[in-house]
């Protein structure tokens, strides 16, 4: 067994693991596996590792970050924002943008009619043309995935994850959309959203205040 420093594929799977279990609260093995794309053996080594270092604690098969797992986060965070190229990764965002101006209004129109109609989905139609709309921003956000994923290999796992709330959806499963409590295509876009405002060392507070959060 080795007993050197970890190397840099291990922090990557650590700083996935914490910066999942910050995002999602608490969870469960499996869904973390599902939701940081790392594979559930790894993630069950991950947690075991975490909790004896006491960065999180384990409840009932449910996972949570620990305050001093917050103190870790930061720490593997900032090194991580050290490394990546932040001129692309600011060109990358600046283009993210028109595509998390057309998802904001996606959502919306699934939720409201018009300003004072909410959206009770009796009319078929309409939630069709919505999905449709959603399946075209995806096919034309797919590229810019691409070119994230080779600026830092960690995020790569987040087309796969669009990927299946997309086909979710097309088969009939609406809830993917926007549902908060799962895997939704909206749930999903948020937490690629706070990794891209964690690695710009920026914060949602101001994002929101410039109209950028979801």
């Amino acid at each position: 067994m080795s007993t050197g420093s970890p190397n840099h594929e291990d922090t990557s799977q650590e700083l996935s693991l914490l910066q999942t279990l910050r995002l999602k609260g608490r969870a469960t093995p499996d869904a973390l596996a599902s939701a940081a794309g790392i594979d559930e053996s790894t993630v069950e080594r991950l947690v075991e590792s975490a909790v004896t270092a006491e960065y999180c604690t384990r409840t009932h098969q449910l996972v949570k970050l620990s305050a001093m797992g917050k103190e870790r986060l930061t720490q593997l965070a900032a090194v991580e924002r050290a490394s990546v190229d932040h001129t692309g990764l600011e060109s990358l965002y600046e283009e993210f943008d028109s595509y998390n101006d057309e998802l904001k209004t996606l959502v919306t129109d699934w939720q409201m009619k018009d300003a004072h109609t909410p959206n009770d989905h009796a009319d078929a139609a309409y939630d069709d043309e919505i999905v449709r709309r959603l399946s075209a921003l995806h096919e034309s956000f797919l590229p810019w995935l691409g070119k994230l994923a080779a600026l830092n290999r960690r995020l790569a796992h987040y087309t796969a994850r669009f990927d299946n709330a997309l086909q979710k959806i097309s088969g009939g499963n609406h809830s993917f959309i926007a549902r908060p409590i799962a895997d939704s295509y909206h749930t999903v876009w948020f937490e690629l959203h706070e990794e891209l405002i964690g690695l710009l060392g920026r914060d949602r507070a101001s994002e929101a205040a410039a109209g950028r959060a979801v």
